[in-house]
């Protein structure tokens, strides 16, 4: 037996690689540091051919079908950031009987039923570590340590990019747009930077995440979300005032009926939670089960080396065929998302007109400044899912650090706020 298990670490893999951009490169470099792992490129993919790269002009090609259909290629890795053609390279590298390793969160987020099904059909491994957190081993760790039944809530930072703008607006004062700019100087936010600052990179992250967490399949479409985009300086000041960090939190929490609230929106994190000390463009997670209670995993969430340590981690777990089993979605009865519950937010504004007070089920606080004006209240969270006003008009939505308010909470406060004024 054991010369059996010896035999299969040194497995080798031949891989066709899918992309030699940041991280592309970085496993090149990466894999040549690595020799004990017995895998080596023997293609590269490439969309333009007359760019210069740090590798031998014969490893690279223009033609995905030299990569798929060699027999000699038994995985494929796929680094690339347009989400079909991705999705079209690992279906077939999949029904063509090779292992599969993405970084494509948007890929994944979109096709995950699919990617599922192909998966299962073909017996091949299809991982994605990568795909979210970068250097964080989150995925892994939801799959083979985290029991459905136990699983409480997640809470993690999971952009680095929009998580190094909110670092400079509260360290070094700056404004949003100069807080971008240098994190577009430093490579950390691309020259458009919509899909990282709006709040979609970290949605289909998230859609990834949920399916290992909770065994949810869901398309990030459905899932409320939002990005930095309206964030001042004058919410930095507030939220400095009460003591807490401002920060991109994606979470998921399980509510008393058993269903999973989830979302993605900036939020006032406390200064002494372990998400307010994710500084820069590092990521965090916060797990909390029933009987771990709480654990924090730290690491940095974008980069070349960083992000290529996780495919290089995927890579190294088909040595020995591993494969996400999907434990939560196939063996357990999976949570249905929910959004009858109640959220407790900031809300910063120019203009009372654009704010439907009558929306609100109590507003706690205000302040009515000349130039900006904020309120602190509790809204169904329905409000939030099916309306975009707080999203316009130069509005900024941020939840208060413990922002989910169930409904048992609600009439339990009403009920203390009338015998309070002795009704």
């Amino acid at each position: 037996m054991g010369k059996a298990i010896n035999n299969q670490y040194h497995k080798k893999l031949v891989i066709g690689l899918f992309g030699f951009g940041v991280v592309g490169e970085g496993l090149y470099k990466a894999l040549q540091q690595t020799s004990s792992l017995n895998a080596t490129i023997k293609k590269v993919c490439i969309k333009h051919a007359s760019k210069k790269r740090n590798a031998p002009e014969e490893l690279f090609t223009t033609d995905k079908n030299v990569l798929l259909n060699d027999y000699e290629i038994n995985v494929i890795v796929e680094v690339i950031n347009e989400s079909e053609p991705a999705f079209e390279i690992v279906s077939k590298a999949l029904l063509n009987g090779k292992h599969v390793v993405s970084a494509s969160k948007k890929m994944i987020a979109e096709h995950l039923p699919q990617l599922l099904k192909l998966q299962k059909q073909t017996g091949k491994s299809f991982l994605c570590e990568a795909a979210a957190c970068a250097s964080i081993p989150v995925i892994r760790n939801l799959e083979e340590y985290y029991d459905n039944d136990l699983l409480q809530s997640i809470k993690a930072i999971v952009n680095g990019s929009t998580n190094f703008i909110l670092t400079k607006m509260f360290e070094d004062k700056l404004n949003f747009n100069d807080a971008l700019l240098l994190a577009q100087q430093l490579g950390f936010a691309e020259s458009n930077p919509s899909l990282d600052v709006e709040g979609y990179d970290a949605v289909n992250k998230w859609t990834v995440l949920l399916a290992h967490a909770y065994g949810i399949v869901e398309h990030p479409d459905n899932i409320v979300f939002n990005g930095i985009q309206n964030i001042q300086l004058s919410d930095a000041v507030v939220a400095q005032e009460k003591h807490f960090e401002i920060k991109l939190i994606a979470q998921a929490k399980k509510l008393l009926n058993g269903k999973i609230a989830a979302f993605v929106l900036p939020q006032f994190i406390k200064q002494d939670e372990p998400l307010s000390f994710v500084k820069n463009e590092y990521n965090g997670v916060v797990i909390e089960s029933s009987f771990a209670d709480k654990q924090f995993f730290y690491g940095k969430g974008a980069g070349s080396f960083p992000t290529a340590s996780a495919v290089l981690s995927d890579i190294g777990a088909l040595r020995y065929n591993y494969r996400y089993e999907y434990k939560k979605l196939y063996h357990h009865i999976v949570p249905e998302l929910n959004n009858d519950f109640f959220i407790k937010t900031y809300i910063s504004f120019d203009d009372w007109k654009y704010i439907p007070k009558e929306k609100f089920e109590w507003i706690e606080e205000w302040h009515a400044d000349e130039e900006r004006k904020y309120l602190i209240g509790v809204l169904p969270f329905n409000e939030i899912k099916n309306k975009i006003w707080w999203k316009e008009n130069n509005t900024s939505l941020i939840l208060s650090p413990e922002p989910i308010i169930e409904d048992v909470e609600i009439r339990r406060l009403k009920k203390k706020s009338l015998e309070l004024a002795g009704i």
